[in-house]
């Protein structure tokens, strides 16, 4: 089959459309021709060297898939040949063929196409994990959500307005429009010298803080995201995208309002887990987009032949949602 390759650790410049051996379903998975993928942080990340593929996973870019099942395992009863599917990989999206556990997939409402729904399964999944597994957010409580217009973001802010909280994002000026738009209820430019982000969430919530902060920047927002929190709130670090250390942390401060730091990433969690969160979501969310009450964000649709310029695009920080690149 073919697949998309990396031709040694690097930028790019080093993907290339090549052949790769099909992979082959075990009894409990599906064999599924794939239409199209999705980038990931984690796609550029492994390219470089930087992320390795967790142990037994296919060592191809590519973690989530829509398409049609071409071969269901003897053990599979939920789908057959020809149904269209969608859901999270370990690894192996990024080609013509793949295989996913019957229980990891989703079935592809009528209403999207197959490149809408390669636009969903990691970014819904890693929201509805941090929003609700995690920060156990409630009915008219208060998010702050970091990077809103990222597709994890934009995910994380339909999931809160369909959670019924209230939502705050922190985003770039050209960006805050879209956040906007998804049902954000207070929209602040982070990259305002004038006024911090913390002193725009506690202005909004009269000093009082929020219940669930939402962060893919990690350190440099380490003291700040303390300080936006309110009584018994719940920090959920997903990512280091602006490093991973931080000075001066008045630890007292965690006690005293007796928070929760939690950090997380999906890829690494256990099959069960991974499963167990995609029924959970499955049950909440397959509804409302047959219904068009959340919809998958989508920035720009690539070619797989032009991986190479998806992937520099997303580098760039300016795609709002997800890129997505149609596969044949």
């Amino acid at each position: 089959m073919k697949a998309i390759l990396v031709k040694q650790p690097g930028g790019p410049e080093q993907l290339i459309v090549g052949e790769y051996e099909q992979p082959l379903p075990n009894p409990d998975e599906l064999l599924v021709k794939v239409h199209a993928t999705a980038l990931n942080r984690a796609d550029t990340l492994q390219r470089q060297g930087k992320y390795p593929p967790p142990k037994g996973a296919s060592p191809l870019l590519g973690l989530e898939i829509a398409g049609v099942v071409e071969e269901a395992g003897i053990n599979c009863t939920r789908y057959k040949k020809g149904d269209k599917v969608f859901g999270l990989l370990p690894g192996g999206g990024y080609a013509e063929y793949a295989t996913i556990d019957e229980a990891m997939a989703m079935p592809i409402p009528d209403n999207l196409s197959f490149e809408e729904a390669a636009a969903i399964p990691e970014v819904f999944l890693t929201a509805w994990q941090a929003l609700v597994w995690l920060g156990k957010l409630r009915h008219g409580e208060r998010v702050l959500i970091h990077a809103g217009a990222s597709g994890v973001g934009t995910a994380a802010i339909q999931l809160a307005r369909a959670l019924k909280a209230d939502v705050l994002v922190t985003a770039s000026e050209g960006k805050l429009h879209a956040c906007k738009e998804l049902g954000a209820n207070k929209l602040i430019n982070y990259q305002d010298p004038e006024v911090p982000f913390e002193d725009e969430v506690l202005a909004y919530t009269n000093n009082e803080g929020v219940d669930v902060i939402v962060d893919f920047i990690a350190g440099p927002y380490f003291n700040q995201n303390l300080d936006c929190l309110r009584l018994d709130g719940r920090l959920v670090i997903l990512a280091s995208l602006g490093g991973g250390k931080v000075d001066n942390v008045d630890l007292r401060k965690i006690l005293t309002k007796r928070l929760q730091v939690i950090g997380s990433t999906l890829r690494s969690r256990s099959k069960a887990y991974q499963i167990e969160l995609t029924k959970d979501l499955s049950q909440f969310a397959l509804p409302l987009f047959k219904e068009e009450k959340l919809k998958p964000v989508i920035d720009s649709v690539y070619s797989w032949e032009d991986v190479a310029e998806a992937h520099r695009y997303m580098e760039q920080n300016k795609n709002i949602g997800k890129i997505v690149l149609r596969v044949g």
